[in-house]
């Protein structure tokens, strides 16, 4: 659950505040009377949300990736290891 605050309450605590965004991943909402609220957010999941957004955005590649999950989740694939992996896909040896 997102830590919800005041503007007023957000400038007297800032800093715990981007501690509470970055170490222990938490959203913080801003609230502001009169105007749209705002969310303070650690930079890396901000980038992880936008990437997860771009490639879910394509239906194609979300069932894609979607149905590799639930094969990952089922483990109905034995494990290889990664030479294999690179013989199989055509890659060859390491360099």
């Amino acid at each position: 659950m997102p830590i919800q605050t005041t503007y007023t309450s957000a400038r007297a605590n800032f800093a715990k505040l981007c501690d509470e965004a970055t170490t222990n991943r938490e959203i913080v909402i801003i609230n502001r009377r009169g105007y749209e609220d705002v969310a303070l957010i650690a930079a890396s999941e901000l980038s992880s949300l936008a990437e997860t957004a771009y490639l879910l955005r394509s239906p194609k590649n979300a069932e894609r990736l979607l149905a590799a999950l639930r094969r990952a989740k089922a483990r109905t694939i034995k494990p290889q290891t990664i030479e294999k992996l690179r013989r199989e896909v055509g890659l060859g040896q390491k360099e």
